[in-house]
């Protein structure tokens, strides 16, 4: 950070906003000096880069999608096996002509996707896909995939979406997957490594901000930070230590907006309860985050 003493990174989302903060020493005052660094592993940096990824699609998932957004399972009979490049060409062939239904209706179509291996070895697809209002889109789904083989939840915010960013990205070859992943060329494992989505999403950008002149003590009274108008601090968000890895120390937390009571029922009961299907249960499971927070 050179002569700057405090670094802040705000991510500004729907009805909340994500505060980073990066300084030396205890409150990043003139003269304090950050903590001795840590070696970083291999099993540190890939935790680190993890946790990275989760963070960047849970903020992309609140940027686009909301609530009532569907979370879509496509699967094929079962014992069936493709290769690869066939599998790419069938959701090649999904996403084109779930494009065209949207566009014919004047809707705007984005999507997440990720690929991924059944304990039997089979391969299946899950995608968010925003829903429309007034518009049969799981229709238009059964219609671009065999309905035999789709299965659909509406997305759960709970948590705000941590648990089903860490799913789409968690690592390919778990042990479910260590039979189908043994003979697979590098190219091929690629395709399940990444996730992938539609080029409109919009993307978190953070807006930052550094002094020099002050400290860590304007910005916290009482040990604990002040919310923006109209907004609260989520205290269960609060982490604060120091990074090992970086030497700096940290303070993140989100805070979220306030409602009124006639907006809150607006705001939260615009759909019907998420069923608890296995997939989303699966999701859930897959939610464990670590407590240590990544270096900015």
């Amino acid at each position: 950070m050179r002569d700057k003493k405090v670094e802040l990174k705000i991510f500004h989302l729907p009805d909340e906003n994500e505060y980073e903060y990066k300084y030396r020493g205890n409150y990043g005052a003139k003269g304090e000096k950050r903590a001795k660094r840590s070696k970083i592993t291999i099993e540190s940096q890939q935790k680190r880069n993890q946790r990275n990824k989760e963070k960047e699609v849970r903020r992309t998932i609140k940027l686009n999608f909301r609530k009532d957004d569907l979370w879509v399972t496509l699967k094929y009979p079962a014992g069936k096996r493709k290769p690869i490049k066939e599998i790419q060409k069938d959701r090649a062939s999904f996403l084109r002509k779930l494009r065209d239904r949207f566009k014919e209706t004047g809707n705007v179509f984005k999507f997440i996707y990720r690929m991924e291996v059944s304990s039997k070895g089979g391969v299946h697809m899950h995608f968010i896909i925003n829903n429309v209002p007034g518009q049969d889109v799981t229709g238009w789904i059964r219609d671009a995939w065999d309905s035999r083989y789709v299965e659909f939840r509406y997305l759960y915010e709970e948590g705000g979406f941590e648990d089903l960013a860490a799913y789409l990205v968690k690592p390919a070859e778990s042990d479910t997957g260590q039979m189908y992943f043994a003979g697979m060329g590098m190219e091929d494992k690629k395709a399940f490594m990444r996730y992938g989505s539609s080029r409109n999403l919009k993307r978190p950008v953070p807006e930052v901000r550094q002094y020099s002149h002050w400290t860590m003590r304007h910005f916290m009274s009482g040990n604990e930070p002040k919310p923006s108008e109209g907004f609260y601090i989520d205290k269960s968000s609060i982490r604060q230590g120091i990074n090992p890895f970086t030497g700096y120390s940290y303070l993140y937390y989100t805070e979220r907006r306030l409602f009124s009571e006639r907006d809150k029922d607006l705001h939260l009961d615009r759909c019907e309860p998420v069923p608890r299907g296995p997939v989303l249960s699966q999701v859930r499971a897959a939610g464990s985050s670590p407590q240590f927070p990544d270096s900015l």
